[in-house]
């Protein structure tokens, strides 16, 4: 048996570690992998790791190859159970010690592993989307300029009021593309760094919604104050909270309920890194919800679900999040939205 003592900094990771030994024995499980697994490790410390999954043949399989290559053996999305409990979906790695003769097994969820490659898609698709934008926004912008200037002279030429009235539509239209053009094309610059406390932010967004409306939105603060502050950019975090929950107002056309909540959460994994800290603000709105066609794109611009919306808030907001190292993750039904953002602590 392996000295508790030798145990200590295993108990510290969110990934779940499993332990055997040379006889082929489990030694020892940290509480993350008891959690994942659903059992003890008391009742599976010194057992044979063949015994005690034997129901398991992807994982048994990882953990023999690993033993004669005695090399590490990765596999994904693989089945494990353990005297007859639920199957668990798990990412394994195998990684076989000569010295002490020991095997030290990783275990990760399979939807965290899910979760990374999602937000590192829906990046990497927004950020060529966005390129694409920027480089049409170029190109638009000196003919649009071009327009706007030939209505403003034909104005001049017009003898009557009433045909003015079209020039006058031209160069309203022109100048809200401009807008347009100009918010594409905005530099991405680069936070300015602080100590912000987060409800101070949400204050400053609860007063900006209620100026402007002012009937008909409850906001709720559910917040929990014992939560550090963050070292962040406060006007780029009052901008992407204001974006979504400014959406959330319109999704619910000035008439319903919107919920601030602010929360300590614990072994959550931004990006690739994982952090023992995290603070979460959750958006909760009562609205109609986001359409099931539009889940997987609400994040690209110029894509909107509602009639006059730009498209261009919720990409704004994912941007500056992430400027702040943080995350947006949401989930959404008939009556119900939550925008959750992750920032560590």
């Amino acid at each position: 048996m392996v000295p508790s003592s030798h145990f200590a900094a295993y108990d510290l990771l969110a990934t779940g570690v499993l332990l055997v030994n040379a006889e082929s024995r489990i030694d020892y499980l940290n509480s993350s992998a008891e959690s994942l697994i659903g059992i003890s490790g008391a009742l599976l410390v010194g057992q044979a790791f063949e015994t005690v999954f034997e129901n398991s043949p992807e994982f048994r399989s990882a953990f023999t190859t690993a033993l004669k290559s005695r090399e590490t053996v990765t596999e994904y999305d693989i089945a494990i159970q353990v005297n007859g409990h639920p199957p668990v979906r798990v990412s394994c790695t195998v990684n076989v010690h000569d010295d002490p003769g020991e095997t030290v097994i990783e275990l990760r969820t399979a939807d965290q592993r899910l979760r990374i490659a999602r937000q590192e898609n829906i990046r990497a698709q927004q950020e060529a989307s966005r390129e694409l934008l920027r480089n049409l926004a170029h190109e638009i912008k000196n003919p649009l300029g071009g327009i706007r200037g030939a209505a403003q002279l034909l104005e001049r030429e017009l003898p009557r009021e009433s045909l003015r009235e079209y020039t006058q539509v031209i160069i309203k239209e022109a100048d809200r593309l401009q807008s347009l053009m100009e918010r594409l094309l905005t530099p991405h610059r680069l936070p300015t760094l602080s100590r912000v406390n987060i409800h101070e932010v949400l204050e400053r967004v609860r007063s900006l919604l209620l100026a402007e409306t002012p009937r008909g939105i409850r906001i709720v603060r559910d917040y929990d104050v014992s939560l550090p502050e963050l070292k962040a950019d406060s006007e780029q975090l009052i901008q992407a909270v204001l974006n979504i929950a400014r959406n959330a107002v319109q999704a619910m056309k000035g008439e319903g309920e919107l919920i601030f909540r602010t929360r300590v959460a614990r072994q959550v994994t931004l990006g690739n890194k994982r952090h023992r800290l995290a603070l979460r603000l959750d958006i909760v709105d009562n609205g109609p919800g986001i359409p099931e066609s539009l889940k997987d794109h609400v994040f690209f611009p110029l894509v909107s679900g509602r009639e006059g919306g730009s498209g261009l808030g919720l990409p704004l907001a994912q941007t500056l999040v992430a400027q702040n190292h943080g995350v947006i993750e949401f989930d959404s039904v008939p009556g119900y939205t939550n925008f959750s953002i992750y920032f560590p602590v």
